[in-house]
């Protein structure tokens, strides 16, 4: 470490303090529904390091009793979920259980002090007391001590840090948006219908050329899922798996993948924790040994897959992508494999996303503590097929903004991998700013 590092109380850096309301709405009806913004513990841990949404606010009444932090100040929960850390983007009220820090520009940059906090949080979590729900005292806080460069180096370590954070930003957002075209594209198609009923009207469909145009009807019938265009017909997936060559199946069982299998480097284990918005996140998932990836070889995704939660939050799925091919299918999980005649997994996977499947498959399960499915019940899933030529279409349409989707989730991946990597080394000052620009460098050379 540089001697240019003192080891300093984070109290002496700035201003902390916590918030002053233990009221809850329905007790204190006149503290809530005014102008100002009143952040809770879950705006918070959900917010991805800033504060820029909130879903309840103070009146006058409530703002007399507590205080109104500026824009930029680092919030800390100290309850339950302890040392999340998020700055504020407009002023704001907390509650008892989050501590506001504002930082003296004098000593300190915010976003440093942010940065020291997650990459020692574990530290400051060690410090934590209660049994039911952890706390940690305003007081400890206050005097806890860790290393603090000079301002100036502060500031290029966080500018460093946050420029990691807004790339990975932006991949994701950009990701948002191209999820949102891409469902709004099956929605007109499959689930409106817009083009068959511009063709019912004597119109000509939009946004889309003659070709394409000609692939829809201009008729809609009667089904068991109502009015359908026709032509079209239902089908369940197992008969759709089995039309295909494809096939639908259950996850590794506790008694094949132990606790003690998972290691720190190896093959990915998709979880039902790792399901989110169809799309698997790494944050946290498992990884097993190669040995063990061959030894349950029968598992292993391939692109194309549909991986469901099969215990819980049973609605949920995953389209895996050419990015998790070669993981593993995990325990507690339901492998849809449509086939390798299938013409578009992209279709499958927005149909069994829809509203209508979703509320089939919660009223489908079984279980009475806890909804579970099984291979029965997933196969037994009513679908609605178009034509395959009008499937090959859509596929053709959104598989630019699929690979786009996969190509930005590795990026965003790599990056995070390089921010976690780099970050306590440069907090604790073990790496300075130039040696992390080369290593950046070098993994943006791979």
């Amino acid at each position: 470490m540089s001697s240019e590092w003192r080891t300093q109380k984070i109290s002496s850096l700035g201003e902390f303090d916590r918030g002053k309301s233990k009221h809850r709405p329905r007790d204190a009806a006149h503290l809530y529904g005014g102008p100002y913004p009143f952040i809770q513990t879950g705006d918070i841990t959900n917010s991805g390091g800033r504060v820029t949404s909130f879903r309840q606010t103070y009146s006058e009444a409530g703002l007399a009793q507590s205080r109104l932090w500026p824009a930029g100040t680092l919030a800390i929960t100290i309850a339950a979920n302890i040392a999340e850390t998020a700055l504020l983007t407009f002023p704001a009220c907390f509650p008892d259980s989050v501590v506001g820090f504002t930082a003296d520009p004098g000593k300190a940059d915010v976003r440093f002090i942010e940065y020291l906090f997650q990459a020692m949080r574990k530290q400051v979590k060690s410090h934590a007391y209660g049994s039911a729900q952890e706390n940690i005292n305003l007081e400890v806080l206050r005097n806890l001590e860790f290393p603090i460069p000079p301002l100036n180096i502060q500031a290029a370590i966080a500018d460093y840090l946050s420029l990691l954070d807004d790339r990975i930003t932006l991949l994701r957002e950009t990701n948002a948006t191209l999820e949102a075209i891409a469902q709004a594209l099956f929605k007109s198609w499959f689930v409106d219908f817009d083009p068959v009923r511009a063709k019912m009207e004597g119109r000509a469909p939009e946004s889309m050329d003659e070709a394409t145009a000609a692939l829809f009807p201009d008729a809609l019938v009667e089904s068991e899922l109502g009015r359908v265009p026709k032509g079209w017909r239902m089908s369940h997936l197992a008969d759709l798996t089995s039309t295909h060559h494809g096939s639908i199946q259950t996850g590794p069982f506790g008694s094949q993948l132990h606790a003690s299998d998972y290691v720190d480097s190896g093959v990915p284990v998709v979880m039902p924790k790792d399901i989110k918005d169809r799309r698997v996140m790494t944050d946290s998932v498992a990884r097993v040994s190669q040995e063990n990836a061959d030894r349950l070889s029968r598992h292993q995704l391939i692109a194309g897959d549909i991986v469901f939660s099969r215990r819980g939050d049973v609605e949920r799925h995953a389209l895996i992508t050419q990015r998790e091919a070669g993981w593993l299918c995990g325990t507690g999980c339901l492998l849809l494999r449509p086939g390798k005649s299938w013409r578009s997994s992209t279709f499958l996977s927005m149909a069994l996303d829809a509203a209508q499947a979703r509320t089939w498959l919660v009223q489908h399960a079984v279980g009475a503590t806890m909804p579970n499915i099984n291979t029965g019940i997933l196969g037994s899933v009513p679908v609605l097929l178009p034509p395959d030529a009008l499937l090959s279409a859509f596929e053709d349409v959104v598989s630019a903004t699929e690979l786009q989707r996969s190509h930005n989730s590795s990026t965003a991946e790599t990056l995070s991998t390089l921010r976690d990597t780099l970050l306590p080394r440069l907090i604790s000052g073990q790496l300075r700013l130039p040696e992390a620009l080369a290593e950046m460098s070098v993994e943006a050379a791979r």
